[in-house]
C-alpha cells in the first residue's frame, strides 16, 4: 500500500465520517490488524469512541474482524473498500440508468447505511419517492419492492453473511469473535415478503402538543420493536457486479470505436448472456454458440444469421483478439478475451497520457515500442522516422518518466558498455502502477483543493444558505414579490459572482474527480487482472 493511497483514504474517511473515524481507520490501514486496546492507546482515543468508530466501518464494509490465534479478536481496515467511495455517485448514476429513480435510491440507501433489511429499503425509499411526488400521489410498496428484486436477480445487490444459528442443546459461552457464513445459493435468494403500503410525507409537528409529540414517539418506538419477517437478513450492494458492468460497457465502446455498431452491439449480447454466470475476475467469459448469439440478439436489430457469422469471423480475426473462437460445435463457439480486452484498454490509457504530456512524436514511439517488443535505439529511430536526437531526448524523457525501461543484454561476460546491446522495451504492469499511483495523488490534491476552497468561502457559504431557507419560507407562506426581492438583495452583486465562482471551480473538480477515477478503473481492473492470471 502505497502513501498515496492512505492520503487518499484518510481524506475520504474525514470527509464522509468524521476525524475519529478516520484517525482509526488510517492507523489500521498502516499497521495492519490490531486488537481493541493497542488502536485505543495508540490513537489516543477513548475505549467507546473507537468502538463506536469500528462500528460504522464495519457497517459499511470498511473493516473486519476476526479470532487471533491466541484467542482475543483482531480488527483489520480494506484500503481498496474505503477507496470505492470514490466510486458511490457512479455506481448510484449506473443504477439509476438500468432502473430508473426507484434503482437509484435503494442504491444510495444501502450505500448510505452500508447494510439494511429489504423492508426497511424498501419504506425508506417509498417514504422518499412520496415526498417527490404531486400532491395526493404516493408510491407503492410493491413497486419499489419489485425493483428491490430486479436488482438482486442481476446480482447488483447481495445478501451479507450472516452468524449461522446456534442450535438450542448446544452449551458452553459464546465464541469471542463470531463467524459470519452465507451459502452461495442463499446470497441472491430474496425472502418472500408481502410489502403491503404506500410511502409516507414527513407532516410539521410544530403546531402539535409537546405531550402528544412524545406519544408520537413512544408508539413510534413500541412499532419499531415488532419484528419484520426479513429481521436478520440484510443486504449490501455488490460492488464487483458494478464493476463487471463498468468493464464490459469500456469494452463495447472500444469495440464501437474500434470497428462499429454492429459489431458493438454483438459484443453486448455476448457479455450480457454471460454477466451471471462469468465471475467479476475470469480471464475469459463462457463459451456461446454462434446460434445462441443469434436468438438472444435484440429484436430491433435485424441481421441475418449469415452477417452475424461474418462479424464474428472479424472481431475473432482482429489483432486485439477481443473475441476469440473457442470450438466449432453450434454454428462455432466464441468467448470474450476480458484480460487481453482489459490489456489494450490499459496500453490505450498509457498512450494518451504519453501524447498529452509528450506529444504525438513521443506517443508514435511509445506506440512503436508496445507492438515490437524490444528495439535498440536505432532501430526507434528507423521505424518511427524521427531524427536521431530528437528520439534519444524522447526516450531519455519517457525513461525518466519510468514510462519506458531499458534492457542491457551483454555480448560478454564483463558486461562492456561497446560489447552490450542496450533495448528499449515497455513494461505495461509497471507502468500502470505507476500512472496509478499518481491518479491517486490527482485525486487527493484535487479533494484538499475543494475543502479549501469552500473553507475559505464559508461565512458567504453560511448566508447564502440562510438568505436561500428565509425565501423558502416566505414562499410557501405566500410572501408578496416585493419582499422576495428585498430578500435576495441582501447578497451583494460582488458576493452573488464569487458565489458563482467558487460554484463553478467545485463543479468543475467534482468532474475532474470522476473523470480520473474512470482512468483509476481501468488500470486497477487491469493490474487485478494480471495478478490473477500469474
Amino acid at each position: 500500500m502505497t502513501q498515496a493511497e492512505i492520503k487518499l483514504c484518510s481524506l475520504l474517511l474525514e470527509e464522509h465520517f468524521g476525524e475519529i473515524v478516520d484517525s482509526v481507520g488510517v492507523y489500521l490501514l498502516k499497521t495492519g490488524n490490531q486488537p481493541l486496546r493497542i488502536i485505543a492507546n495508540e490513537t489516543s482515543t477513548s475505549l467507546d469512541q473507537v468502538k463506536k468508530a469500528l462500528c460504522v466501518l464495519i457497517q459499511h464494509n470498511l473493516a473486519n474482524f476476526q479470532l487471533n490465534k491466541r484467542g482475543f479478536v483482531e480488527y483489520g481496515a480494506h484500503c481498496n473498500h474505503v477507496l470505492r467511495i470514490l466510486r458511490y455517485p457512479r455506481y448510484i448514476y449506473t443504477a439509476k440508468t438500468l432502473y430508473g429513480d426507484t434503482g437509484e435510491l435503494v442504491v444510495e440507501e444501502l450505500l448510505l447505511n452500508g447494510k439494511m433489511t429489504m423492508s426497511t429499503a424498501v419504506k425508506k425509499v417509498a417514504d422518499r419517492l412520496t415526498e417527490t411526488l404531486e400532491d395526493g400521489k404516493t408510491m407503492d410498496y410493491s413497486d419499489v419492492s419489485n425493483t428491490f428484486v430486479r436488482l438482486v436477480d442481476t446480482h447488483f445487490v447481495q445478501r451479507c453473511p450472516q452468524t449461522p444459528e446456534v442450535e438450542e442443546g448446544s452449551q458452553g459461552p459464546p465464541p469471542p469473535a463470531p463467524t459470519l457464513v452465507v451459502n452461495d445459493k442463499d446470497m441472491y435468494t430474496v425472502p418472500k415478503l408481502s410489502m403491503i403500503g404506500k410511502g409516507k410525507r414527513r407532516r410539521s409537528e410544530e403546531g402539535d402538543d409537546p405531550h402528544e409529540q412524545k406519544a408520537k414517539r413512544q408508539k413510534t418506538g413500541t412499532e419499531a420493536k415488532e419484528i419484520s419477517p426479513d429481521d436478520g437478513i440484510y443486504w449490501q450492494v455488490n460492488i464487483d457486479r458494478f464493476h463487471q458492468h463498468f468493464r464490459d460497457q469500456a469494452i463495447i465502446s472500444a469495440v464501437a470505436n474500434r470497428m462499429d455498431q454492429t459489431s458493438s452491439e454483438i459484443v453486448r449480447t455476448m457479455l450480457r448472456m454471460s454477466e451471471v454466470t462469468t465471475s467479476s475476475n475470469a480471464p475469459y467469459t463462457q463459451p456461446l454458440s454462434s446460434n445462441e448469439i443469434f436468438r438472444s440478439l435484440p429484436a430491433g436489430y435485424n441481421i441475418s444469421k449469415q452477417v452475424l457469422d461474418q462479424y464474428l469471423s472479424l472481431l475473432a480475426d482482429d489483432p486485439l483478439e477481443f473475441v476469440g473462437r473457442s470450438g466449432d460445435s453450434g454454428g462455432g463457439m466464441f468467448v470474450i478475451n476480458l484480460h487481453k480486452a482489459l490489456t489494450s484498454l490499459a496500453s490505450a490509457t498509457l498512450e494518451s497520457v504519453v501524447q498529452e504530456r509528450f506529444g504525438s512524436r513521443c506517443a508514435r514511439i511509445f506506440r512503436l515500442l508496445l507492438r515490437k517488443r524490444h528495439l535498440e535505439q536505432k532501430q526507434v529511430e528507423d521505424f518511427a522516422m524521427v531524427p536521431a536526437k530528437e528520439a534519444k531526448d524522447m526516450l531519455y524523457k519517457m525513461l525518466s518518466e519510468n514510462l519506458v525501461g531499458l534492457q542491457e543484454i551483454p555480448k560478454t561476460p564483463d558486461h562492456a558498455p561497446s560489447r552490450t546491446f542496450y533495448l528499449y522495451t515497455v513494461n505495461t504492469l509497471s507502468a500502470a502502477r505507476m500512472l496509478l499511483n499518481r491518479c491517486y495523488k490527482t485525486v487527493a490534491n484535487l479533494i484538499e483543493r475543494r475543502q479549501f476552497e469552500t473553507k475559505e468561502n464559508k461565512r458567504l457559504l453560511e448566508k447564502s444558505q440562510r438568505i436561500e431557507a428565509i425565501l423558502a419560507s416566505m414562499q410557501a407562506t405566500g410572501a408578496e414579490e416585493a419582499q422576495l426581492q428585498e430578500i435576495e438583495e441582501m447578497i451583494t452583486a460582488p458576493e452573488r459572482q464569487q458565489l458563482e465562482t467558487l460554484k463553478r471551480n467545485v463543479n468543475r473538480m467534482d468532474a475532474s474527480e470522476n473523470q480520473v477515477d474512470e482512468t483509476i478503473f481501468i488500470l486497477e481492473s487491469y493490474v487485478d487482472t494480471t495478478k490473477t492470471k500469474v
